[in-house]
């Protein structure tokens, strides 16, 4: 009898082992870490460490919902509008009166079917998810300063054991829920056969399709889950905020997400990708930051990084790929 054999587009994008493929990223963010560090006595004091963490927390949180999707090769340009869109929603229905964990619920909700009604857009009417995912984003902008009316809404005492409460004394709680969110992701696309249909169809799509795989469902899931941990991102924008103000999210928190996971080395045309090295990616967008601002260099250099990084990463991903 003939051993049965997974086409030859699934061989080829199998999981990645290790992450000595990020050695290169290590070495950047030390080098930028150690030149700080010679120039400022504060960046390695416990209070900017753990203000750097928190800073930092929510960017986490979206970039592993983009990296299960990516894997997958797919991409959700409107994450950062759905937190601005969730953290509004969320002080608003505080302040009409409501439970505040029952609003944190409720926000997950709507996240969860936005980011459905984008793979259903994307996977059932075929439109390309770049554009699809594009106009979303435009659209929930405009909503999020519909919903706050434009002006901050605070929300005074609620969510606080999220937005500033520590475990052991010492670690943020929003840290430990970017933490856990990134450990979760990270297992899931490791070990499970999720994970592996991603890698599949991110590889090549017609024979994951062909290797009986289900990837439209498959899709769906990945970007309702990108949607749903894109409204916790939310909740936990208000939280440590206190308040919903215009301009929190939107498309400057999405550019430093997808930043952050192509910087890792998550493929941009899908079938590779690590949660190791999207976390290095954002722990090193959040260096960058705060190095800028304790060097007290001009802070629209912020953004000149930002897309300088965004630009060498992709770049160096697209000749990865060519060389495969």
């Amino acid at each position: 009898m003939t051993a049965l054999t997974a086409p030859r587009g699934l061989r080829r994008f199998a999981p990645p082992a290790g992450v000595s493929r990020h050695a290169g990223l290590l070495t950047v963010l030390l080098v930028i870490g150690t030149v700080t560090a010679a120039r400022s006595d504060v960046f390695l004091t416990g209070p900017n460490l753990i203000n750097v963490s928190q800073q930092i927390a929510v960017i986490a949180v979206l970039a592993a919902g983009l990296t299960l999707l990516m894997t997958a090769g797919g991409i959700d340009f409107s994450l950062g509008a759905i937190a601005a869109v969730t953290h509004g929603v969320v002080a608003q229905l505080i302040v009409a009166g409501l439970n505040e964990w029952t609003a944190v619920v409720l926000a997950l909700a709507l996240g969860a079917t936005i980011g459905l009604v984008n793979g259903l857009v994307v996977t059932r009417m075929k439109v390309v998810p770049f554009v699809a995912t594009l106009a979303t984003a435009t659209v929930l902008d405009g909503a999020a300063l519909l919903i706050i009316d434009g002006k901050s809404v605070s929300i005074g005492e609620h969510l606080m054991p999220l937005g500033f409460g520590e475990v052991a004394g010492t670690v943020p709680a929003l840290v430990i829920v970017a933490v856990i969110v990134c450990a979760a992701a990270a297992l899931v696309l490791r070990w499970t056969a999720f994970g592996r249909n991603a890698f599949a169809i991110g590889g090549n799509e017609d024979a994951a399709r062909l290797a009986g795989i289900p990837v439209v469902r498959t899709k769906l899931l990945l970007y309702t889950l990108g949607g749903m941990l894109a409204g916790l991102g939310g909740v936990m924008l208000v939280a440590r905020l206190g308040a919903a103000s215009p301009g929190t999210g939107g498309l400057h928190l999405e550019l430093t997400v997808v930043a952050a996971v192509v910087i890792g080395g998550t493929a941009l045309h899908g079938g590779s990708g690590t949660l190791a090295g999207t976390v290095l990616g954002v722990v090193l967008l959040g260096v960058v930051a705060n190095s800028l601002n304790l060097l007290q260099i001009n802070s629209h250099y912020q953004n000149v990084a930002l897309g300088t990084v965004l630009l060498v990463a992709a770049i160096t991903n697209h000749l990865r790929g060519r060389s495969h």
